[in-house]
C-alpha cells in the first residue's frame, strides 16, 4: 500500500484539529460550567434537560396562577367580611325596630338608615377587581352581578361557574366566588302566609302572623305535601287544625289547640316545620266576650304563591308595562315556565312570542298568541300577564319569577327597609305587617350570614392549600434545580483532568505535525 505525503499531510492534520476543538470545548465547559453546549455533547442528557425545563416553566406559571389566586381571594375574603359587617348592622336595626315602644318617626329614620346600608351592599357585591373585573359574577366578568328592579327588587345576572386556575400538574383551585351561592342559596325563612278568610273582617285584633321556617328539611318533607292548612278558632283559648284533605291534625301541634295569647311562647303554632304566631288584641272587650269576638275566626296556613317581576327593554318603541301576573295553571307553570325567566316578544302589534331568559339568535318559541285589544291580558306558559297601555312591533319584556325558596340578603333588607318605611302607629294590620317583616328579616340575615361565612370558610381552605401546594412546588423546583445540575453542569475535577489528558494529546499532535510536514520523498533521492 502506497502513502502519498499528502495523505501523511492531511491525516496528522485532522488530528491536530481534532486535538485542538476538543481542548477549546472542554475548556468552555469549564468556563461556563455547562457541559452539554448542543445536543449533540449528550442525547439522552439533552433531552432530560429540555422536559426538566419544560417542568421548571410549568412551575414558574403555576407559582404565577397561585399569586393571582390568593390576591383574587383575599380581595373577595375583605369584601364579604364588608358586607358580613352590614349584615350584622341591619340585624342589630331589626332587632330594634321590633320594640313596641318606637315611634313611625323612630321607625322611618331607622328605614333610612337600611336604605344607606343596601346601597352599600349592593356596591360590595357589584365590586371589581384590578382589572376591571366583576368579582361576584362568575364567568360573566363583564356584567354586573346584581340589577335593581323597578320594583324594588334585585335580579342575579351571572352564572353559578368559578374560574378554575391550575396550580400544579394535578390540582385546580377556585379563584373565584359566585354571589349566586354565597347569597342566592340562602334559605327564606318567611315564605309562608297566614289568610284570614271572609267572611271575617281584617281589623288586626285576630290575627295569625306569617309563618317561620324552623326546619326546612321538615317542611319540604311534611308541610307542604299537607297545605293548604285550615286554624279556626273555637274560643279566645283554643283553635282546630285540619289539613287540605280535611283531616284534623290539632294533635300534631304543641299544646294540642290550646293557646294563651298573654304569655309569651304559649301563643305558638308549631306545625311541621313552621312556627305561626296567635296574636289578640282585644284589650277594648269585655272579659265576658272574649270567646264570642274570637270564634269563628278562619285562617289558612300555606306556602306564599309564587311571584314575579317584569321589566321592559330600553329599547322598546312603545312605553306600555307588565303590570302584574298571575298563574292561572300551575301544571303548565310548573312544566314550562323557565327557571332564569322568560322573555315576551311582540312580533307585531298584536302577536307576540315566549322564549327563556337570556334571548340568543337559537333560541327557541317555548309560547306565542296574540292580544285581542289594545291593554289587553296575555296568557302564556300557565300564567296571566296584565298590560298596560298599547304595545308595538319590537316590544320585548323580561318577567322573573320568585318561588320564594330563597332569598337574598339585599331583598331582605329591601323588604325591611319598606316595611318600617310605612306609617302603622294605630293601625293594627300595618303593625302585623311590620311584624311579619322584622321576623322574616331577622331569620333570613341570620341564613344570609351563615352563606357568607361558609364562603370565607372555602376561601381559608383555598388559601391555606395554596400555601401547602406552593411548599411542594418549591421543594420540586429545588428538586429540577439539582437534577438539572447534575446533568448539564460541567464536572470540574473530571474536566480538569480531561483538559489536562487533551492538552497533552495536542502537543503530542502538534509535535507529530510539524515531523510530519519537514518530510518528503525527495530526501531520499
Amino acid at each position: 500500500m502506497r502513502i502519498s505525503t499528502a495523505q501523511f499531510f492531511e491525516t496528522s492534520t485532522t488530528k491536530y484539529q481534532n486535538n485542538f476543538s476538543s481542548v477549546v470545548k472542554t475548556q468552555e465547559q469549564i468556563d461556563s460550567g455547562v457541559r452539554i453546549q448542543t445536543a449533540a455533547d449528550d442525547p439522552v442528557g439533552a433531552g432530560r434537560l429540555l422536559q426538566l425545563q419544560q417542568q421548571k416553566d410549568m412551575l414558574l406559571q403555576y407559582a404565577g396562577n397561585m399569586n393571582s389566586i390568593k390576591s383574587s381571594l383575599t380581595n373577595q375574603e375583605s369584601v364579604l367580611d364588608s358586607i358580613n359587617t352590614a349584615l350584622q348592622k341591619v340585624s342589630e336595626l331589626a332587632l330594634q325596630s321590633g320594640g313596641g315602644v318606637i315611634s313611625d318617626a323612630d321607625r322611618k329614620s331607622i328605614a333610612d338608615e337600611l336604605g344607606n346600608i343596601e346601597e352599600q351592599v349592593f356596591s360590595l357585591l357589584n365590586s371589581k377587581d384590578e382589572s376591571g373585573n366583576y368579582m361576584f359574577s362568575g364567568s360573566k366578568t363583564d356584567v354586573a352581578p346584581y340589577v335593581r328592579n323597578n320594583d324594588g327588587t334585585y335580579t342575579y345576572q351571572g352564572d353559578d361557574t368559578q374560574l378554575n386556575l391550575q396550580v400544579s400538574d394535578t390540582l385546580s383551585l377556585a379563584a373565584s366566588n359566585t354571589a349566586k351561592s354565597i347569597m342566592e342559596g340562602s334559605v327564606n325563612t318567611g315564605r309562608t302566609q297566614a289568610v284570614l278568610q271572609p267572611p271575617s273582617v281584617n281589623d288586626g285584633k285576630v290575627a295569625v302572623s306569617d309563618g317561620l321556617i324552623s326546619s326546612n328539611q321538615t317542611f319540604n318533607k311534611s308541610f307542604a305535601e299537607g297545605q293548604p292548612y285550615t286554624l279556626e278558632f273555637t274560643s279566645s283559648t283554643q283553635y282546630i287544625l285540619k289539613d287540605a284533605t280535611g283531616k284534623d291534625v290539632t294533635a300534631e301541634v304543641p299544646g294540642n289547640g290550646q293557646f294563651d295569647s298573654t304569655k309569651e311562647g304559649a301563643h305558638s303554632v308549631n306545625l311541621r316545620g313552621v312556627k305561626f304566631d296567635i296574636n289578640l288584641n282585644l284589650a277594648d272587650v269585655p272579659a265576658a266576650d272574649l270567646d264570642a269576638a274570637v270564634k269563628g275566626h278562619v285562617f289558612t296556613l300555606e306556602a306564599k304563591p309564587d311571584s314575579f317581576n317584569a321589566s321592559r327593554s330600553p329599547g322598546n318603541p312603545s312605553t306600555a308595562q307588565v303590570t302584574g301576573a298571575t298563574v292561572t295553571d300551575a301544571k303548565a307553570y310548573g312544566d314550562s315556565f323557565p327557571g332564569n325567566g322568560a322573555v315576551i316578544k311582540f312580533t307585531s302589534d298584536t302577536e307576540y312570542e315566549v322564549y327563556a331568559q337570556p334571548l340568543s339568535a337559537n333560541s327557541k318559541v317555548i309560547g306565542k298568541g296574540s292580544l285581542s285589544a289594545a291593554g289587553d291580558s296575555l296568557t302564556a306558559v300557565g300564567v296571566k300577564f296584565d298590560l298596560s297601555g298599547a304595545v308595538k312591533s319590537g316590544d320585548q319584556f323580561v318577567v322573573g319569577a320568585n318561588n320564594h325558596q330563597t332569598q337574598s340578603a339585599l331583598d331582605t333588607i329591601s323588604q325591611l327597609r319598606q316595611a318600617l318605611a310605612t306609617p302603622s302607629d294605630g293601625d293594627l294590620v300595618a303593625q302585623q305587617k311590620q311584624k311579619n317583616a322584622i321576623n322574616s328579616a331577622i331569620g333570613n340575615l341570620q341564613n344570609a350570614s351563615a352563606g357568607i361565612d361558609n364562603a370565607r370558610g372555602s376561601i381559608g381552605a383555598r388559601l391555606k392549600a395554596i400555601d401547602i401546594q406552593a411548599s411542594e412546588n418549591v421543594s420540586m423546583g429545588l428538586a429540577n434545580d439539582s437534577t438539572m445540575a447534575a446533568i448539564g453542569n460541567t464536572d470540574m475535577a473530571s474536566a480538569s483532568i480531561e483538559l489536562s489528558f487533551q492538552k497533552a494529546m495536542l502537543e503530542a499532535s502538534q509535535l507529530a505535525f510539524v515531523k510530519i510536514s519537514q518530510l518528503s520523498l525527495f530526501n531520499k533521492l
